[in-house]
């Protein structure tokens, strides 16, 4: 019995990234994967791809304005971890968390309010701390 839920778990693993959308972060001379999750918000992320633009900094975190508006749904939370991919409906901004934040009390970076989880930085995502400053910032879909 355990040997099949084990099974299951896995296969309900597999499933649920077959259902994700591959996509490559652009930040300076880096190049990260990523993916974007099944949800209504993360669809329309992924209808704008490519974005690119100037992206702001507040603290370890990339976060710039994107071509979508929506509400807070069911993935939103106040708390995210280092490699996650937000949007935040107060300023229509994706945003990518690669380390504490002015919020932060301890290793974990907080938003400045709730975000709708819409993906993750597949990797480690704290590399994006060599391209602070930087200019320009890129999402795109991955080549299959």
């Amino acid at each position: 019995m355990r040997q099949g839920k084990y099974f299951w778990r896995i296969f309900l693993s597999e499933q649920e990234n077959e259902l994700s959308t591959s996509i490559k972060i652009i930040v300076g001379k880096t190049i990260l994967s990523g993916e974007l999750y099944e949800s209504p918000c993360a669809r329309q992320i992924i209808a704008c791809l490519p974005i690119e633009t100037n992206p702001d900094e507040w603290g370890d975190e990339f976060y710039f304005s994107i071509p979508v508006r929506v509400s807070l749904d069911d993935s939103a939370t106040p708390k995210v971890k280092i490699g996650d991919i937000g949007y935040w409906p107060p300023g229509t901004a994706m945003a990518i968390f690669f380390g504490s934040t002015p919020m932060s009390t301890g290793g974990d970076p907080v938003p400045a309010s709730a975000v709708n989880l819409v993906g993750r930085v597949l990797g480690d995502a704290t590399v994006l701390k060599r391209e602070r400053g930087a200019d320009k910032i890129r999402i795109e879909k991955a080549d299959p």
